[in-house]
């Protein structure tokens, strides 16, 4: 993930795309398709986010993806597990509430990225703050077929965060070119993405080149 002062904040330009990869992936032919889709416009960062899947199938995931984000200057950040982020080369990882101990987490990582869920929770966002989070994400703000949602955000939370915090805030959940802007003048720093990318029906390119076009417009 970029420093909190790389881009400025709320200045044009200042809000970025955070793609993450869908739920189930083909190893022969995703790699791939991420190139294409990262070669097609700006993106900060990739999250390899494979839930249930098993710690083997997650490691090969890591050995083809990460150099084909990181030798284009994208994070390489894992979901869920601090400890495989930091044995297999990843720039960081982003843990949820539930997932294991994020102090010891943020040592493991060392100057590595750490992002943490905070779902619409104010208490939540200022505790992963205090614990030296590098970001902390906020949703789902729009109902979202790729996971359940369970907590409800709404834009005023990040005009709030954004307007006291230096830490960067992450917008999550349902999130498409179309419905985008509101998040964007609200204060996102990014905007997390799944299906506008992968499930875009010109392809993910299209779908990279979309978001940036929606986020410069708003």
């Amino acid at each position: 993930m970029p420093h909190p002062d790389e881009p400025r904040r709320h200045e044009p330009g200042g809000c970025r795309l955070y793609l993450i990869t869908p739920p189930r992936i083909d190893l022969a032919t995703f790699p791939d398709n991420l190139a294409r889709a990262l070669d097609a416009g700006d993106v900060a960062c990739l999250q390899l986010r494979l839930k249930d899947a098993p710690e083997d199938e997650v490691r090969r995931a890591i050995d083809a993806l990460r150099p084909v984000a990181q030798s284009r200057d994208v994070a390489f950040l894992l979901n869920d597990n601090a400890e495989l982020a930091a044995r297999t080369g990843c720039d960081g990882a982003h843990l949820g509430q539930e997932d294991g101990d994020h102090e010891r987490a943020r040592r493991l990582l060392k100057a590595g990225t750490l992002g943490i869920t905070c779902h619409a929770s104010r208490h939540l966002a200022m505790e992963a703050g205090d614990m030296g989070a590098d970001y902390v994400a906020f949703g789902a703000f729009f109902p979202t077929t790729t996971k359940e949602a369970k907590h409800k955000a709404e834009p005023e939370i990040l005009e709030w965060w954004s307007s006291l915090f230096e830490i960067p805030c992450v917008a999550i959940g349902g999130i498409t070119a179309e419905n985008c802007a509101p998040l964007v003048r609200a204060g996102a720093d990014f905007l997390a993405v799944v299906g506008a990318v992968w499930n875009h029906p010109e392809g993910p390119a299209a779908g990279v080149r979309a978001m940036n076009a929606a986020i410069a417009a708003a």
